[in-house]
């Protein structure tokens, strides 16, 4: 997904003075904890969230963010957009809940970067190798 496919999604508008709407988003993630953002994030994310402070977009550097979007209508203040602009992460804001941001953004396709799949293939292989404790029970 592009993130002009993004925008017209949550029908957002774009703060950053240049941004790249042909930009690939494979993933997104909805947060205000940035311990989650470096926890569960992956190259290619889009973040949503209603920080707006500057450590979001430091946050976003180190998680390898494509973009930042600001929701329930918050604006970043001047030295956030700064940062971000000198960064070369865009910006963009809907005015939607996080919560209906995400979901607008999930029923059109773009897949969740949380933990999920990595914890079911994890459990997956568990399960696949452990003995069939219900096998001495079944009746042919």
């Amino acid at each position: 997904m592009t993130l002009e496919e993004v925008l017209t999604i949550i029908e957002g508008k774009v703060i950053s003075s240049q941004v790249d709407l042909s930009c690939e988003v494979r993933m997104a993630c909805g947060a205000d904890l940035m311990s989650d953002v470096l926890s569960f994030t992956h190259a290619g994310t889009i973040l949503l969230t209603g920080l707006t402070n500057p450590q979001v977009v430091r946050t976003a550097e180190m998680a390898e963010i494509t973009a930042i979007v600001f929701v329930r209508g918050k604006l970043p203040p001047p030295e956030t957009v700064s940062l971000a602009d000198s960064k070369g992460i865009p910006l963009l804001a809907s005015k939607y809940t996080l919560f209906e941001t995400c979901g607008r953004l999930y029923g059109e396709g773009l897949p969740s970067c949380g933990l999920f799949e990595p914890v079911l293939k994890r459990w997956q292989k568990v399960f696949e190798s452990a003995p069939d404790v219900n096998a001495s029970r079944r009746v042919s």
